[in-house]
């Protein structure tokens, strides 16, 4: 079931004969394995859930990723890591190449219930794109069995970031909130909004930390700072991102980021650089 021929491999070292179906990484007996799989633009998973934990990385490409009480969206340099059973569904809203990672129930039970998105460094990059190169039942106190363990232990090192966008259940914030994440930019107000929603503005302004446990400002925070990781790692400057999300300067967008983040997206910026 899980042989592995010879074959050409991708500019990364990735078998073009591995398999890319899920199901075929559910039940190897093995703590950990790993998934490469090419998606287009526009392409989606229904929703789903695995019996092991997931953690969902793209080396290119940006994709969106929704449970029922929240949504992720994941440019290159981050991952977020699901819970065993949780049912979530994926958007790919560029080509995008997937590196996921398949841990063991027992193995990821130490990193928690809930999603969290992780900062993938150099070194856990190309510790996924080494075992990929493995066979998916790779040789236990090999090569691969060191290099799922060293997977591990820098998943458990990784810096987690505090963005995610809570998602409602309410049929008027739901709408209200699905139409900012197509426009995360837009300067209309939560009157203009509610006008839109058939609800008034003080009922959404009730609605949103009743329903996602964030205040209606808080909660668009989150929206802009996971549009800017995007447009940061597609190499946009601070001042055209402040710009485009309808900030007044570009040092009151970093005052934001900063303020929730520790950093300032120069930070991330030069960091990043220097990783390349």
């Amino acid at each position: 079931m899980y042989t592995q021929q010879p074959a050409q491999t991708h500019p990364d070292g990735v078998p073009f004969s591995r398999s890319t179906s899920s199901h075929d990484y559910q039940h190897v007996p093995r703590p950990v394995t790993a998934m490469s799989r090419q998606y287009a633009a526009g392409d989606y998973t229904a929703p789903h859930s695995h019996v092991r934990a997931q953690l969902l990385y793209a080396t290119e490409g940006v994709m969106r990723v929704s449970t029922e009480h929240g949504v992720w969206i994941l440019p290159p340099r981050r991952a977020l890591l699901i819970p065993v059973g949780v049912v979530h569904e994926v958007h790919i809203l560029s080509e995008l190449s997937m590196r996921t990672v398949y841990i063991d129930a027992q193995v990821a039970a130490q990193y928690g219930a809930d999603c969290k998105v992780l900062e993938v460094s150099r070194l856990l990059r190309e510790l996924i794109l080494a075992l990929l190169a493995e066979p998916i039942e790779y040789a236990l106190a090999g090569r691969g069995d060191w290099l799922a363990h060293l997977i591990l232990s820098e998943l458990t090192a990784a810096d987690t970031v505090p963005i995610a966008i809570p998602w409602p259940r309410d049929r008027r914030l739901v709408a209200v909130c699905s139409a900012i994440m197509s426009a995360p930019g837009s300067r209309r107000s939560i009157e203009d909004w509610a006008q839109d929603a058939g609800a008034s503005a003080r009922t959404l302004i009730r609605l949103f930390p009743k329903e996602t446990g964030l205040h209606y400002r808080q909660w668009l925070q989150q929206v802009h700072l996971a549009e800017a990781f995007c447009r940061l790692d597609r190499g946009e400057g601070v001042a055209a991102i402040a710009y485009a999300l309808g900030y007044a300067s570009p040092s009151a967008f970093s005052a934001m980021f900063r303020r929730i983040l520790g950093r300032t997206p120069q930070h991330y910026l030069s960091e990043w650089r220097a990783a390349d």
